[in-house]
């Protein structure tokens, strides 16, 4: 962990779990899932504009900020995992 001079935090090593959706209806995107077991082939629930969506976990990525495959403040969270 790197320390500004000042005592603050610069950069934090969190593990993040980004998953890729195929979403139903078209269109495929980055989240990140607050679920440690979610898997490719799960079906999540995620946000969508104002609504939510559906749709197919394709990919599961475990990394921190920095090696985020898209920005973490720009990252919506997977609602749910469907049963």
């Amino acid at each position: 962990m790197i320390h500004s001079l000042s005592g603050g935090i610069i950069a934090d090593y969190e593990d993040l779990i980004y998953v890729f959706v195929a979403l139903d209806g078209g269109g495929k995107a980055w989240f990140i899932s607050p679920f440690p077991l979610i898997a490719p082939g799960d079906r999540v629930k995620v946000p969508c504009g104002r609504a939510s969506c559906e749709g197919e976990v394709t990919r599961v990525e475990h990394v921190t900020k920095q090696t985020a495959p898209y920005p973490v403040n720009r990252t919506r969270e997977v609602e749910c995992i469907l049963g």
